[in-house]
């Protein structure tokens, strides 16, 4: 069952004042790194049941009037050709798509920084790409010495050689396509040269996660620590805000090390640094808007096993490191969770043992869960997207949805003239055979309007899915886990 456990309408109020308020502390110019998404944020929406996964882009609606963005994207990321995991496109493939998704909600976004930029030719050819699009593009260098050598950073040998991005607006909103962008050094090349020009302004930091005002080991923060659990993100007590105001905080290692060059690069900038700690310097609100720890805590530990069960089959696959699955086995133990707290898990692997071939299983809106086994005409993963649709829309379980007669041509297109050896449907050919048959089939149209039903169900299979499969579920919002096994080995 579904729990509220975020108020998403208080998030939103609150949200934007502060950084009103922020904006307000600094005479009217705020520099404000924007980690995380702020589209499609289901790692929130998952772990914050109630937060909306546009509950950023939100916010930012109502302060579009006094806001720009400028996106960075390390040159180096553009010559690796580097991808954003969940939606499989290059990170430089990325900032164009965030333009057109920032622009067509009406928000302005004035540049494109390339930070780390060395001449890499596929970054010159990115910057002619954007600027034949009417984009303006701006370049930042490496530094020697970075972070350490504070006095050639501050200088013109430093962020001194850098362009000048040019903005307009009091609150300008410095985001990237992925970690490791360089936000924070852009925010702060602009101070730098917003004061060799006589202009006052401010930086902030913007990061939902690890929430600050919350427990060190609450599960939402653990599940941070899960979802970056390849890139040994440390969630700490902030000894700097501890120091300083004798109150307990949360922050992450990243922040906590890099303090004290942002503290002395704010203090050569500006003549002093504003912050005490690196807490001071965010502006989430996200803490005092859960309305229901419970829900948060449940929520957050499917995450911690969904996160555990992914490393397990990247492992699998020789993209993850036996360092990454034996992080998470530690979260799952500070979380205080196992793989038995994952419902879907025991019923799918007892129909694959039950029937000698893959499985899988549903957890419905209510609580149900149904399975789904390997057929002549179907996968398993299709069958128990049929069989939910079916339950859903109050379809006695003896009724095709699809006939037979119509899977059996598409499985001769496969077999006899595509040349693919599994005659059985994918999802998503399941999927177009149904609407099609919705046509005509007022039960397959019933079963068709339940998809929007799927969304945040929690699923399970025996075996690793298809990049097919898998995609699917992704797209209809269903939280899938594989067992760390292939089904022909």
């Amino acid at each position: 069952m579904h729990k509220i456990g975020f108020d998403n309408d208080k998030y939103l109020r609150m949200q934007s004042e502060h950084i009103m308020e922020r904006i307000s502390q600094f005479g009217g110019k705020l520099y404000l790194e924007f980690g995380g998404k702020l589209f499609d944020d289901y790692h929130a929406s998952r772990v914050l049941p109630g937060f909306q996964p546009d509950s950023k882009l939100r916010m930012l609606l109502k302060l579009k009037d006094r806001a720009e963005i400028v996106i960075a994207i390390n040159s180096s990321d553009i010559e690796k050709n580097k991808l954003r995991g969940d939606l499989g496109i290059t990170y430089d493939l990325d900032v164009i798509r965030l333009i057109d998704c920032f622009r067509n909600v009406g928000l302005y976004v004035s540049s494109v920084v390339m930070t780390q930029f060395r001449g890499q030719p596929t970054a010159e050819a990115f910057q002619k790409r954007l600027n034949s699009l009417g984009v303006k593009v701006y370049r930042h260098y490496p530094i020697d010495g970075y972070p350490s050598d504070i006095s050639k950073i501050v200088s013109d040998d430093g962020y001194g050689k850098n362009e000048y991005i040019e903005t307009t607006k009091e609150l300008v909103i410095v985001t990237a396509p992925g970690p490791g962008s360089g936000k924070m050094a852009t925010c702060l090349s602009q101070l730098y040269h917003e004061y060799k020009r006589g202009i006052k302004a401010g930086y902030a930091k913007f990061e939902t996660f690890p929430i600050w005002n919350i427990p060190l080991q609450h599960p939402v923060n653990l599940a941070y620590e899960a979802a970056t659990a390849d890139l040994n993100d440390v969630n700490m007590i902030d000894p700097f805000h501890l120091e300083a105001y004798g109150t307990t905080t949360v922050n992450y290692n990243r922040d906590v090390e890099i303090f004290p060059v942002v503290k002395a690069m704010f203090e050569k900038i500006a003549g002093q640094c504003p912050y005490k700690s690196p807490t001071d310097m965010g502006v989430n609100m996200a803490g005092n808007c859960i309305i229901d720890d419970d829900a948060t805590k449940d929520a957050s530990g499917q995450e911690i096993l969904r996160r555990y069960y992914t490393a397990l089959c990247d492992h699998r696959k020789g993209l993850a490191s036996e360092e990454t699955v034996l992080k998470l086995e530690l979260l799952m133990k500070k979380a205080e969770i196992s793989v038995d707290n994952r419902s879907v898990i025991g019923p799918a692997l007892q129909k694959a043992a039950l029937t000698g071939s893959p499985a899988s299983a549903i957890e419905l809106p209510d609580g149900r869960i149904l399975t789904g086994k390997t057929s002549e005409l179907l996968g398993a993963s299709s069958a128990l997207l049929l069989n939910a649709l079916k339950t859903l829309a109050g379809i006695d379980d003896s009724v095709h949805l699809i006939s037979p007669e119509v899977i059996e041509p598409i499985q001769h297109l496969k077999v006899d003239h595509l040349g693919n050896r599994n005659p059985r449907l994918h999802t998503d050919e399941a999927l177009i055979a149904l609407s099609i048959c919705a046509a005509t089939d007022s039960n397959a149209e019933l079963a068709m309007e339940q998809l929007g039903k799927l969304r945040g169900c929690e699923a399970h299979s025996s075996v690793i899915l298809s990049s097919v499969d898998d995609k699917v579920f992704r797209r209809l919002g269903v939280n899938l886990t594989c067992e760390p096994a292939y089904q022909n080995k």
